[in-house]
């Protein structure tokens, strides 16, 4: 399932019951969970946060735009937070297998809905925004409400993408977007009094005015208290630590000290683990170490398949060829125990069903041991990766170097290896099952040995690329020849496959 994070923003922080109201109107819709709600009397602002499938999730969210709408008068708004509409900003931010493009189509879908149907102006902001100037939300929101409701319909370059080229007399309008995740952070300051700190710190850490490019920023009086309000649109490129190290060190050099700091909404377990191995200087410091993350791979079984679909998908290089060639021999694995499952107890293959058992059997064993290898070949394309960062110099650096390059390319060599003689056996039972199972399954044992198939040859590949990179090449041509003599069984065991399979597709005479 593509699951999405949507985080409304409303222009509505006072009143209890319209916030419950527009989150009732969200968490009505089929599929949608909301996670949080957050609040803020100051700002006269709240965050729902709430994440859903890629095929409710614009029903949800026009569902809270709506519930806004008729019950925000954005005309009679005020607060410390910029905002042009009672709904101010939707964003869509990839999850569990979607992608940004998801995201982009599900923006453009919910705007082109709400400027047809409530007649409110819509701007398409971040990745989803038609034009370069639209995709800073700063420069949408520019003039707020009151500098827009003068504009639009009389400056072109102010008509929305979707709606009417007019301001909704109490909705406003809303920018719509996708956007990777955003972390909202907020330093405080001290008193109000440090007000104009505060201004200079935010505008010295915002990307628009030279600061941080993936830092938007403002300086606030909230509760009597200076804040530094901030937005980390990239916590990769800038993480939250070094957000609130600079902020410290500005506020620091202009006589203020930092009281106390907030995170509005939720976050990425990531970004609070990274700000602890900075201000701990843990070295070698690992996810696997946190007990949570091991608890729940045991429970739930391990990562999603639309979890490992997305992390192929995103730039990083793991997981890459080596484990969607085990993924594959382990799809093929249990495309065969299907077979044999639809075999097994019936009468009409009573003469196989021991052999059914027994095949049954050692393909759930290798759909395990193929599992396992998916992680097991990301693992040793990181060894490799390490140890070409190990230093060249002096010589006896450069010779440990040298071996320890070695070493891991001959077991980034090895494990693809294993991948191959799995996949083999599993397109040996593919054949069986081929030929003595369920003839109403011919088509999954032909898939089965298709994937197998591929599997063997994309191990392959994994193999002859490490051995390649070997200074020595001889020490990696036995894992060379054994590779190959396994892509050659494989393919002729999956065109034994396909004969059976085409024979029985073929017309009878």
């Amino acid at each position: 399932m593509k699951l999405v994070e949507c985080v409304p923003n409303f222009s509505e922080g006072r009143r209890p019951e319209v916030v419950a109201a527009i989150r009732d109107a969200i968490a009505a819709v089929d599929g949608v969970s909301v996670l949080d709600v957050s609040s803020d009397p100051s700002h006269n602002r709240s965050v729902i946060t709430f994440v859903a499938p890629v095929d409710t999730a614009v029903d949800a969210a026009f569902a809270g735009i709506r519930a806004a709408s008729e019950r925000i008068d954005l005309s009679k708004h005020a607060g410390e937070h910029p905002r042009i509409g009672a709904t101010d900003v939707v964003p869509f931010i990839p999850l569990e297998g979607s992608t940004m493009e998801d995201c982009i189509a599900l923006a453009r879908a919910l705007g082109e809905r709400v400027g047809t149907e409530l007649k409110i102006p819509v701007y398409l902001y971040e990745r989803a925004a038609t034009t370069p100037t639209r995709e800073n939300l700063a420069d949408v929101r520019r003039g707020e409400f009151e500098g827009l409701r003068e504009e639009l319909g009389k400056n072109p370059a102010r008509n929305p993408d979707f709606g009417p080229p007019k301001i909704h007399p109490t909705s406003g309008a809303i920018a719509i977007g996708a956007r990777p995740f955003l972390v909202a952070y907020n330093v405080y300051l001290g008193p109000a009094s440090n007000l104009q700190i505060a201004k200079n710190v935010a505008k010295a850490v915002r990307g628009s005015s030279g600061g941080f490019r993936y830092i938007k920023g403002l300086g606030l009086e909230v509760d009597g208290q200076a804040q530094v309000s901030m937005n980390l649109v990239d916590t990769e490129k800038t993480p939250l630590h070094t957000a609130f190290d600079f902020v410290k060190l500005r506020a620091d050099a202009e006589g203020a000290q930092v009281t106390w700091s907030e995170i509005v909404g939720l976050v990425p377990e990531k970004v609070l683990f990274d700000t602890a191995v900075s201000h701990l200087q843990l070295k070698q410091f690992t996810p696997e170490q946190v007990l949570e993350k091991k608890v729940r791979e045991v429970t739930t079984g391990g990562e999603s398949l639309s979890g490992f679909v997305a992390s192929v998908a995103s730039s990083n290089p793991i997981p890459g060829g080596g484990s969607v060639a085990a993924h594959a021999g382990a799809l093929a694995a249990a495309l065969a125990q299907m077979v044999t499952g639809l075999t097994i107890g019936k009468k009409k293959y009573a003469s196989v069903d021991a052999e059914m058992k027994e095949a049954a059997l050692k393909a759930v064993s290798l759909g395990n041991t193929l599992a396992s290898l998916v992680k097991r070949d990301a693992e040793a394309y990181s060894l490799v990766s390490e140890a070409h960062k190990l230093p060249k110099e002096p010589a006896d650096a450069a010779a440990r170097r040298s071996e320890t390059v070695t070493n891991a390319l001959l077991k980034a060599a090895e494990v693809p290896l294993e991948t191959a003689r799995a996949a083999v056996e599993v397109a040996e039972i593919a054949a069986l099952v081929a030929e003595k199972g369920n003839t109403n399954a011919i088509t999954d044992a032909g898939v089965a040995a298709l994937l197998a198939e591929a599997a063997c040859k994309g191990a392959d590949y994994n193999v002859r690329v490490n051995v390649s990179a070997l200074e020595d090449g001889s020490k990696g041509e036995p894992l060379a020849k054994e590779s190959a003599r396994l892509v050659k069984k494989a393919v002729d065991l999956a065109a034994r496959v396909a004969k059976r399979v085409e024979s029985s597709l073929s017309p009878q005479k």
